[in-house]
C-alpha cells in the first residue's frame, strides 16, 4: 500500500500498521484518543499525555535527539515525525529502520488532514471522522461567541533568556487568531528574540506567557508586571495553542475561558 504523508513523501507499507512509534507527543495523544494505543509501542519522554502511557510504554528518547537502537529493537512498522518538532538528520537516520511520516502543520485544515490520515493509515477512519466533527463544531460554537471587530491585541511569550515570542509562520499564531487574539509580532517570522523595550509591546494589552516550552511561573508574570503595569499579563496553557491533534476537541472551551476572565 502506498500512502502520502504531509510533505508530499510517499510512504510504502506492507498492511495496516501494528507496531507504531511516535515521536511526536500531539501525535501520541492522538493516536491514544482514535483508539489505538495498544499498537503504540515507542514514545517519547515528552508524552505525556495520558498520563500513565510513559510507563507502559518504551521510552525512545526526546523530539530532537533518539535512541536509533532501541528504535530498531522496537521492529517497528512506521514511525511518526513531524517537520517541525524532528530534525530532518533524524528523520533521514529513522527512514533507514522503517517508513515514516513525516506531519506539517500550519492550519486547522492541516490538522483535519493528518487526523484524516491517521484515521486512513491505521483504519480508523470513522473515529477520524468524528474527532474532525467535533473540533470543526466547537470551532463554530466559539465563533458565535466573541465579538468580531474588538480582539484584543496580544504579544505570546515562549522563553526566557532570551526572551522569545511567536511570530507568522507558526501553528501557535493561526491558533491565537482562531482564539480571537491579534498577534503583535505577526510580521515577524517564526520566533523572533526580542528585548522588553520592543516597539511592539506598547500595542499589546495582553502578555501570555506559555507553559511550554519554557516553564514560565508567576514570579515571572510579576517580573513581567513590573514593565508592564497596565497590560494584563497571564500564564497560559501552551498546549492549547500548539498541540494539533485531539486535543483541538478541548481547545475551543479554554479559549472562551481566557475571554471571560
Amino acid at each position: 500500500m502506498i500512502y502520502k504523508d504531509q510533505l508530499n513523501r510517499e510512504i510504502r507499507l506492507k498492511g495496516t500498521p501494528k507496531r507504531i512509534i511516535s515521536i511526536v507527543p500531539s501525535q501520541t495523544e492522538l493516536l491514544v484518543d482514535l483508539g489505538i494505543e495498544q499498537a503504540l509501542v515507542g514514545i517519547t519522554k515528552f508524552c505525556i499525555h495520558p498520563h500513565q502511557l510513559r510507563k507502559e510504554k518504551s521510552i525512545v528518547g526526546g523530539t530532537k535527539q533518539v535512541h536509533l537502537d532501541k528504535i530498531k529493537a522496537l521492529e517497528p512498522d512506521i514511525i511518526l515525525c513531524n517537520k517541525e518538532e524532528n530534525t530532518k538528520e533524524m528523520i533521514e537516520a529513522l527512514e533507514s529502520i522503517a517508513p515514516v511520516h513525516v506531519s506539517d502543520i500550519d492550519s486547522l485544515e492541516d490538522c483535519y488532514d493528518l487526523i484524516y490520515s491517521y484515521g486512513e493509515l491505521f483504519k480508523v477512519t470513522s473515529k477520524a471522522l468524528e474527532m474532525i466533527s467535533n473540533i470543526q463544531n466547537e470551532r463554530e460554537r466559539f465563533q458565535a461567541k466573541i465579538t468580531k471587530g474588538l480582539w484584543p491585541k496580544v504579544a505570546y511569550f515562549i522563553w526566557k533568556k532570551p526572551w522569545m515570542v511567536v511570530g507568522s509562520n507558526t501553528f501557535i499564531n493561526t491558533m491565537l487568531k482562531e482564539a480571537g487574539f491579534l498577534n503583535v509580532f505577526e510580521h515577524e517570522t517564526r520566533y523572533p528574540e526580542i528585548q522588553l523595550d520592543h516597539s511592539c509591546l506598547k500595542e499589546a494589552s495582553h502578555i501570555f506567557l506559555s507553559s511550554e516550552p519554557y516553564p514560565f511561573k508567576s514570579q515571572h508574570v510579576e517580573e513581567l508586571r513590573n514593565h508592564f503595569p497596565n497590560k494584563t499579563i497571564e500564564i497560559v496553557d501552551g498546549e492549547m495553542f500548539s498541540w494539533y491533534g485531539s486535543r483541538l476537541q478541548k481547545a475551543f472551551q479554554y479559549f472562551e475561558s481566557i475571554h471571560s476572565k
